[in-house]
C-alpha cells in the first residue's frame, strides 16, 4: 500500500435522524449519504466525526432565553456569550463502496444535566437544533490496482437541522416523565434523612416538600 497526498473527494450529507433500535440506552442514528468524485472503488473509510450544536444559528423566544441562562448568561449578553457547543465525537467504519453509499453515525445520548448539550436540548421547547458535523478520517481506495490511502480535507463538514422533538421523544421513551440529577453524597445523605424524618413515600414527595417550604 502506498500513501497519496490527495484522496478521492467525498461529499457527505446528513439525510435524517432516527432512534436506534434496539438500544438499551438512549441512542440516535444519523443517516449519512457519501458520494465519491471518482468511480474508483473505495476499499474502506474510517470516518471521525465531531458533532457540534451551532447555537447561534437559530432564534430563541423569551422562554428559551430564560431556560438557557445557565449556559449563556443574561440574554443581554448573548451577542458575546452565545456560542457553539460540543455534543459528541464518534468514529465510524464505512465498508467498501463504489460511487456512493449510505452509512449511519450512532450517537449515545445522556440525560446527565452536568453535560452542557443535555442542558441545551432539554431547555428548548420546539423547533430545530442546528448541528454541524465536522469530518476527518482516512480513505483507502484503489488506484490502478494499487491500494492507496489519503486523508479527508480539514474542511469536510455538513449541516443538519434536527427536530427538537426527536431528542425529547427519545428521552421520554427511556426515562418516562423523569429526569436525572447527580448529588454529592453528603447532600444525598441529608436529603435521605429528611425523607426518613418526615416519613415520605418517594423522592418526588421529598423534593416537593423542600420546594414548597422555600416558595412559601
Amino acid at each position: 500500500m502506498s500513501v497519496a497526498n490527495a484522496s478521492p473527494s467525498l461529499r457527505i450529507q446528513v439525510r435524517g435522524v432516527e432512534p436506534a433500535e434496539p438500544a438499551a440506552a438512549p441512542t440516535l442514528r444519523f443517516l449519512l449519504r457519501i458520494d465519491a468524485s471518482t468511480r474508483a472503488p473505495i476499499r474502506a473509510l474510517t470516518l471521525a466525526t465531531q458533532i457540534r450544536i451551532d447555537a447561534p444559528a437559530r432564534a430563541y423566544d423569551e422562554s428559551d432565553r430564560q431556560r438557557l441562562k445557565e449556559l449563556f448568561g443574561e440574554p443581554g449578553d448573548w451577542g458575546r456569550t452565545l456560542s457553539s457547543l460540543l455534543w459528541t465525537q464518534t468514529v465510524t467504519h464505512v465498508p467498501p463502496f463504489t460511487g456512493g453509499t449510505s452509512a449511519p453515525i450512532t450517537v449515545a445520548c445522556t440525560y446527565d444535566f452536568d453535560v452542557a448539550a443535555t442542558k441545551y436540548l432539554h431547555a428548548l421547547q420546539g423547533g430545530e437544533v442546528p448541528l454541524r458535523f465536522l469530518f476527518t478520517g482516512t480513505v483507502f481506495y484503489d488506484d490502478g490496482g494499487l491500494l492507496r490511502a489519503g486523508h479527508l480535507p480539514w474542511d469536510t463538514e455538513a449541516g443538519f437541522l434536527m427536530p427538537v422533538e426527536v431528542w425529547k421523544e427519545l428521552m421520554d421513551r427511556h426515562f418516562p416523565r423523569t429526569a436525572w440529577i447527580r448529588l454529592e453524597r453528603e447532600t444525598f445523605d441529608r436529603l435521605y434523612a429528611h425523607r426518613v424524618r418526615h416519613t415520605m413515600l418517594g423522592w418526588d414527595d421529598t423534593v416537593r416538600s423542600l420546594l414548597d417550604t422555600n416558595e412559601g
